[in-house]
């Protein structure tokens, strides 16, 4: 009988190993190999054109060289205003669009989706490019309509104070249904009784949502949460399409950051550090978050 129950568990072991190995071995050859070698770079010195055997070691010497930079200190401050400014418009739109877009009675929803969606499926250099065209400050369509309307034309792109929003709302047009689906695909996971009791009690259409959609619809958000907080900080398409951390380097965030580092510069460690360092904030605020989440 224990020999049986021994010969079973092993058996379920050895099955449980068999399911995983191929997505363990995906992640480990696509994620830890080159976190690990990046990890190796960034104590080294040398370009991308050297061996590996040719780098020289230098320790941490290219986590305070890039700290020291004033130029990667704004680019963090960029990056991290850019994901804020998403956050703030992103989270809000999803919650309420999703909510329009869940209700039984809204006439063509799942067209509505998928329009909403389909910003989603198209390449970001595709996006990036069309909407140069919009904001081009001369013959741009955006401006056209600005002029219609007996407003001043503006610099979008070609503006300190504009630029960095500019890429704002590309982002948010492209990924807001992508956010919105996720919402709705909470949503359904609500019971319906506990909407037919607060109504039965009188609570109306905000109190339903306040106190019902929002508590059952945390984990939902959390993970919205965590996974637009990402995405944003590792924004680098638009940036490298449109302005190339211009004008006056309003518009330079972290990952272009080290793109030209490594590329331009043929600083393969301290364009490392860079990408380093920002892995371990985007770890530290993911894990903030969702340990946020979890005590509301």
């Amino acid at each position: 009988m224990i020999q049986g129950q021994r010969s079973l568990s092993r058996s379920r072991s050895l099955a449980t190993v068999g399911f995983l190995s191929p997505g363990l071995g995906l992640l480990i050859v696509f994620v830890a190999v080159p976190i690990l070698l990046t990890a190796w770079i960034s104590l080294h010195q040398g370009s991308m054109a050297i061996p590996y055997s040719r780098m020289r070691w230098v320790g941490f010497n290219n986590y305070v060289t890039v700290f020291e930079q004033p130029i990667f200190r704004t680019a963090l401050l960029n990056v991290f205003l850019y994901s804020l400014a998403n956050l703030v418009i992103i989270l809000p739109l999803a919650i309420l669009l999703g909510l329009f877009l869940y209700q039984a009675r809204v006439y063509g929803r799942n067209v509505l989706r998928t329009v909403l969606f389909l910003p989603y499926m198209i390449p970001t250099v595709a996006v990036a490019i069309v909407w140069g065209y919009l904001y081009e400050p001369q013959y741009g369509p955006l401006n056209e309509i600005l002029s219609w309307l007996h407003l001043p034309p503006q610099g979008w792109l070609g503006s300190v104070h504009e630029a960095m929003l500019s890429l704002v709302i590309l982002n948010v047009w492209q990924t807001l249904g992508y956010y919105v689906v996720m919402v709705v695909a909470g949503l359904t996971e609500i019971p319906q009784e506990y909407y037919e009791a607060a109504s039965l009690d009188g609570a109306g259409w905000w109190r339903r949502h306040w106190y019902i959609t929002l508590p059952l619809l945390r984990r939902t958000l959390a993970f919205v949460f965590v996974i637009l907080t990402i995405n944003t900080l590792q924004v680098f398409d638009p940036v490298y399409v449109l302005t190339q951390g211009s004008p006056v380097n309003s518009t330079d965030v972290a990952a272009y950051e080290m793109y030209i580092t490594a590329f331009n510069y043929g600083q393969a460690g301290q364009a490392s550090a860079m990408a380093m360092i920002m892995l371990a904030i985007v770890l530290a605020l993911s894990l903030f978050q969702l340990r946020l989440f979890r005590s509301l």
